[in-house]
């Protein structure tokens, strides 16, 4: 499968599949396509893995297009200002990622849920409880809120971030929270009292404006 990222603000991925080739999608994720390519609605696993992607921020039911000749096009846009990155994994090889950050894939990729086990972390931590498993072999793309800033992480090393800036990371990355220092800091800090640390080795991609905190602007401004 051939592909390209077209796009600065809005980016979308455009796929160009050879005959027999297929695209994987959530369900309404397709924007354009060419003449010639089948749609095939799935649970792409079953239903028990539909519903566990659903907790993970996706649709229970997913879609496959299938080339049904060479050389046709499909598009799939981001649904929100930001970057578009793009994976290829080998097989085995897995991204942890934020709650609907999967846009597309070869249907080679395997998507589904990563349940936090630490219980302050998925309290606190920002993230919450469930993320996204996504493992190859295969293409795959991810939207990211804003800039992407990626940070490569030696053994031991820490990274602090504020809640809902971790887009995604390698699966040897350890996630966990931290309780912010000194009572001035908590209450007048603006951080809140906790922070998200991460811990190498690994790669992360942070994300310069997650949904969440543009909410929280935009909030009190349409309440008046």
């Amino acid at each position: 499968m051939e592909s390209r990222i077209v796009g600065e603000t809005l980016p979308a991925v455009i796929c160009k599949l050879k005959k027999g080739e297929s695209v994987l999608t959530e369900n309404g994720g397709m924007s354009w396509m060419d003449e010639g390519i089948q749609m095939e609605t799935t649970t792409n696993g079953g239903i028990m893995k539909g519903i566990g992607r659903a907790f993970a921020g996706e649709s229970i039911f997913m879609n496959v297009y299938t080339a049904q000749k060479d050389e046709v096009e499909i598009g799939f846009s981001s649904c929100f200002p930001g970057k578009i990155l793009e994976f290829d994994l080998k097989d085995g090889e897995t991204i942890v990622a934020q709650k609907r950050s999967f846009l597309c894939s070869e249907r080679t990729v395997d998507v589904s849920m990563q349940f936090r086990k630490k219980i302050g972390a998925g309290f606190f931590g920002g993230e919450g409880f469930i993320m996204q498993k996504i493992t190859g072999p295969g293409k795959v793309y991810l939207e990211i809120d804003g800039t992407v800033i990626q940070r490569e992480l030696q053994a031991g090393e820490k990274l602090k971030v504020d809640n809902g800036y971790v887009a995604a990371m390698t699966r040897d990355v350890q996630l966990n929270i931290e309780t912010v220092k000194g009572v001035k800091n908590i209450v007048f800090g603006g951080e809140g009292l906790f922070l998200t640390t991460l811990e190498g080795p690994g790669t992360v991609w942070l994300q310069t404006m997650p949904i969440s905190k543009l909410a929280s602007l935009v909030a009190p401004t349409t309440a008046r």
